[in-house]
């Protein structure tokens, strides 16, 4: 069976982007491999054994270009107004909550966040399938 263990971004700067995370997720660096070409930065919390994979090309200077297939990636929060108001005093610029709802049952409720580099973020709140 597989198991899902990490996902990358390529980012520009390394010590904006370890901050954000950190300031954003608690995120704290677990791994940091250091190539001539290159550097990747693992970033990871108690939380779970999913990482975010930070990609460092070095000499790089022009933002990436995230193309038309590029979505989000999702965590998963316990108090999502509480962390949305967090997030606007950190300065990190979250978006308005949205609820789905579907037969008049709600199954989610979100917010956005751009990291950087301009990844897409979605924070929701734990709620049926989102745990």
């Amino acid at each position: 069976m597989a198991k899902v263990i990490h996902m990358m971004v390529r980012v520009l700067d390394e010590a904006r982007s370890v901050a954000f995370y950190k300031k954003a997720f608690g995120l704290d660096v677990a791994d940091r491999l250091d190539f001539p070409d290159f550097t990747l930065v693992y970033l990871s919390n108690a939380e779970s054994p999913f990482e975010v994979e930070l990609t460092i090309n070095k000499g790089r200077t022009e933002p990436y270009d995230h193309g038309a297939g590029y979505g989000h990636v999702a965590f998963v929060v316990d108090d999502l107004e509480a962390e949305r108001r967090r997030f606007e005093a950190e300065g990190l610029n979250p978006r308005k909550i949205v609820e789905f709802n579907r037969e008049g049952k709600l199954i989610a409720r979100f917010f956005f966040v751009e990291d950087p580099d301009g990844y897409k973020i979605e924070v929701l709140q734990k709620l049926g399938r989102y745990k």
